[in-house]
């Protein structure tokens, strides 16, 4: 899989944890990636619940992500994609919708 520049994938780890996060650059090496804003996904008895996949740096920053340590990359669904741009920029995607009466 190529992985685009800018946009937004779930990246499964060997740890068994997922985290949702934007690729920057893709073509760094073949060993890393850059990523920004990793956030964690976790089930709950509420559903789906996005938590900061790292507590202690910098989230503004750019940051590396290992692609040895990933099972496997796919796009991110819509839902989780809109609440991951919600999460990381207090921006709220409005979803289009076809009204029937």
């Amino acid at each position: 899989m190529n992985l685009e520049t800018n946009k937004i994938y779930t990246f499964k780890l060997t740890t068994g944890e997922e985290i949702v996060a934007r690729v920057t650059d893709s073509a760094i090496n073949d060993s890393f990636i850059m990523i920004e804003h990793p956030i964690l996904t976790v089930l709950s008895p509420q559903g789906l619940q996005m938590l900061p996949g790292l507590f202690s740096a910098d989230l503004q920053q750019k940051m590396q992500l290992n692609i040895s340590s990933c099972v496997c990359v796919a796009e991110t669904r819509d839902d989780v994609r809109n609440s991951w741009i919600e999460a990381t920029s207090g921006i709220r995607t409005v979803s289009k919708q076809i009204i029937t009466g």
